[in-house]
């Protein structure tokens, strides 16, 4: 079977060269038609060079996002069930937040976000991967960690959740069953999908695929 892309530039690239570049075309904002409490709609006019021209292109301007895949000793991943209202369903998540606190470190918004939505701390912190989960449509950027060695939050210092947080369901999943129930369909939230994932590749590996928790992060929007 052949592997023939039909152009000479995919030729010569090898697969060790297969990597994201940041390298914005020259653009200019043209409108911003939505704004929002969290994230704004913006037009931009972008110049695509002589074989793309110039275009306009609208997309969601987001401050970013931070997800954690919370191990247990037992080996178990920590589930929450939440509503989400653009999609009318409840949805079974890792815990996640925006990072919408200027110049606030990811990590701290992450073991926020885990303390405030699982009741849980965390003192083993590691990067599993970076997200562009729709970049087609949104600037959106999102770190997912893996924690662990975690321990209950003590009951007088337990945020007081309300909203679509105030009926949120917390199970421990084993991870394997995790990501079995993630390619069964079974699961839709694509960070936490991709976190599950992850994490099943790295232990597997013993976590060589881990990177440390202020790895760097090109894509960070806020």
């Amino acid at each position: 079977m052949s592997t023939d892309t039909g152009t000479d530039a995919a030729a010569a690239v090898t697969p060790d060269e297969v990597t994201d570049v940041i390298d914005p075309r020259p653009a200019r904002r043209l409108d911003v038609p939505f704004q929002g409490f969290v994230v704004d709609m913006v037009s931009d006019e972008v110049d695509l060079g002589e074989a793309g021209g110039i275009v306009r292109r609208e997309y969601v301007d987001h401050p970013g996002a931070v997800v954690v895949v919370a191990l247990t000793d037992d080996g178990e991943v920590l589930l929450l069930r939440q509503y989400r209202h653009p999609v009318g369903a409840f949805l079974w998540e890792a815990p996640a937040g925006l990072l919408d606190l200027d110049g606030e470190d990811p990590h701290v918004a992450a073991a926020r976000e885990l303390a405030e939505e699982a009741d849980m701390n965390a003192a083993t912190w590691d990067v599993l991967l970076d997200l562009l989960p729709t970049p087609g449509g949104s600037n959106e950027a999102v770190r997912v960690y893996l924690a662990r060695d975690l321990s209950p939050v003590p009951d007088d210092e337990r945020h007081v959740r309300e909203a679509e947080e105030a009926d949120m369901v917390v199970v421990p999943v084993p991870l394997e069953e995790a990501a079995a129930l993630a390619l069964a369909g079974r699961l839709h939230n694509a960070a936490t999908i991709a976190g599950v994932l992850a994490a099943a590749i790295g232990r597997a590996s013993d976590w060589e695929t881990l990177r440390p928790v202020d790895a760097p992060w090109e894509y960070r929007r806020n």
